[in-house]
């Protein structure tokens, strides 16, 4: 069964409610294609080797988390955005980008899809007051050591995160935002969150856990952000009677 592309976008515009947030990229549509669509490919990022594999498998749309036309930067299409726009252009390939829509989305979003894995019940916006809320915090079903939360996002996300220790409490608020959100560690501690969870570090977030008293779990930018697109296509796909086939290419960050 194949739809239109307008009205897959249309659709996930509405869904995902797009509208409404000030974001660093254009969300929906980014490359038009071909006016049909049966198969789609999921993915992270909009990277060659993603858009390759769609190819190699007669996709007619790429959705993805991370796309294209970043605010800053460099606007001539040369090198590699020339090659990946080729790709799309000469094989007539959709391209649809969700960035902060599907990060927040309260139930095919990055941060719901991840702290549903965990075992986190979320109750809120990272930020008090936020709406739409592209941070969460949440709660364990039992408290766990720091040890026993490190080894459970490992097991759910095949690798070993970074794990700052705050002390030597335990943990059951978690207060989490995917991706290179871990700036906003200074929310979860407004929160009294015993740890935050993202998906990047940086070196001044280090000496923060230590001196404010909070863990902090660098959990990897791509596999914190791996399930909402997921989420979407398999939603998608049942909605409009799609193909769908998500693509992970591997990335260690």
């Amino acid at each position: 069964m194949s739809v239109s592309i307008k009205q897959v976008v249309e659709y996930c515009d509405q869904l995902l409610e797009a509208g409404r947030f000030r974001d660093y990229c254009p969300n929906g549509l980014q490359v038009e294609g071909r006016p049909q669509v049966q198969r789609v490919v999921t993915g992270v990022t909009a990277c060659q080797a993603l858009l390759d594999a769609a190819l190699a498998w007669d996709a007619d749309l790429v959705l993805v988390h991370h796309g294209y036309f970043w605010k800053g930067e460099p606007a001539p299409v040369t090198g590699i955005k020339r090659k990946r726009l080729h790709t799309l252009l000469s094989a007539d390939l959709n391209m649809v980008a969700y960035h902060l829509p599907l990060d927040a989305h309260a139930v095919l979003g990055n941060n719901a899809q991840l702290a549903r894995r965990l075992g986190i019940t979320l109750e809120g916006p990272l930020e008090r007051g936020q709406d739409p809320a592209v941070g969460n915090i949440g709660r364990l079903s039992a408290p766990l050591t720091l040890a026993e939360f490190a080894e459970r996002v490992e097991q759910v996300l095949g690798r070993t995160p970074q794990v700052i220790a705050g002390g030597d409490h335990h943990i059951e608020r978690v207060a989490l935002c995917t991706g290179a959100a871990e700036r906003m560690i200074d929310l979860a501690l407004d929160q009294r969150a015993d740890l935050y969870l993202s998906g990047e570090i940086s070196e001044p977030v280090v000496h923060t856990a230590r001196e404010a008293g909070i863990h902090y779990c660098g959990a990897g930018h791509h596999a914190t952000e791996r399930y909402g697109v997921q989420a979407l296509g398999e939603h998608l796909a049942e909605r409009f009677g799609l193909e769908h086939r998500f693509i992970d290419i591997d990335n260690p960050v």
